[in-house]
């Protein structure tokens, strides 16, 4: 393994053992770390420097991978640099001596509000434990605006009926707290009482099979995908369009931004102002709509 893998093994080791990033996470900067490190080909002991970043940008352009994927990696590689700094491998970090490429901000995706009354009001999803189940998903998914990692993840002692509130687990372990309305409460006991029926051991994990295993992010998708494609016709049906549409919604209701940010769990509130867009389009159009000289 050359030098530049080893410290990659390293900057990846530290990413699990001590920031606690999700597999998911940490799959990712792996690849990108491989694939720079590939481009590179250098001889033992040498470390990359900004004239090679700047150089597999450029190749990355050339071969049409988007400026969005080009500053994920980046962002990846400014990690790892700042890494190796703290280790006292390098000085500085090169990638400060890199433009990031520009990119237009794309508007998150969401479903109608109309159309998610149609889901939620007339679609029937069945009465048995599975049909509850896949209900329960998406209640839970528009009504707290959790990611699905964070939904698979739920465990029994997370989901507090006393009081009506969940404890979600987020990136980095960080915990949160999330109030129910009543109606989703009232899913989750139907929900329970199937559930009692349908388990015949032990699980930790609120959300489960049908076999009794723990429910895993593909089902999760799958679930969405499937009940979503019966409302609208968007492109993106994932789990992650429902908490844009949680966002969104809540937004368009006259909801504060800070308490959005603390529900969806976003470390600072720009993450969160890019849903405003969405409700600044909204009011664009029933301006113009509504003024009479629009």
């Amino acid at each position: 393994m050359g030098a530049g893998m080893k410290q990659v093994a390293s900057f990846i080791h530290y990413l699990t053992a001590v920031k606690h990033y999700s597999g998911h996470t940490i799959t990712s900067y792996q690849k990108d770390l491989e694939q720079f490190m590939a481009f590179c080909n250098l001889p033992d002991g040498q470390i990359p420097d900004h004239h090679h970043i700047r150089d597999w940008v450029v190749e990355l352009m050339q071969n049409g991978i988007s400026a969005r994927s080009v500053n994920r990696k980046l962002s990846t590689l400014k990690s790892f640099f700042r890494f190796l700094v703290r280790e006292h491998v390098l000085e500085s970090n090169p990638v400060k001596k890199i433009l990031m490429p520009k990119t237009n901000k794309k508007l998150p995706v969401f479903v109608h509000e109309k159309n998610m009354d149609r889901l939620l009001d007339d679609i029937s999803f069945g009465d048995d434990f599975e049909g509850i189940r896949n209900r329960l998903i998406i209640e839970m998914l528009y009504f707290t605006g959790m990611r699905v990692s964070e939904l698979t993840g739920l465990k029994n002692s997370d989901v507090n009926l006393h009081e009506s509130i969940l404890k979600v687990t987020g990136k980095r372990n960080k915990e949160r707290i999330i109030p129910l309305i009543p109606e989703i409460v009232t899913t989750i006991r139907i929900y329970l009482t199937r559930r009692s029926e349908q388990l015949s051991g032990e699980n930790d994990y609120f959300f489960i099979t049908g076999k009794g295993g723990k429910v895993y992010a593909r089902l999760a998708y799958r679930v969405v995908h499937k009940f979503l494609t019966l409302v609208t016709t968007l492109d993106r049906r994932s789990p992650h369009v429902l908490r844009h549409t949680f966002a969104t919604h809540m937004l368009n209701k006259g909801a504060d931004l800070n308490a959005i940010k603390e529900i969806l769990g976003h470390a600072n509130l720009s993450a969160t102002e890019i849903y405003t867009h969405n409700t600044f389009e909204k009011l664009k159009k029933i301006y113009k709509q509504a003024h009479p000289r629009a």
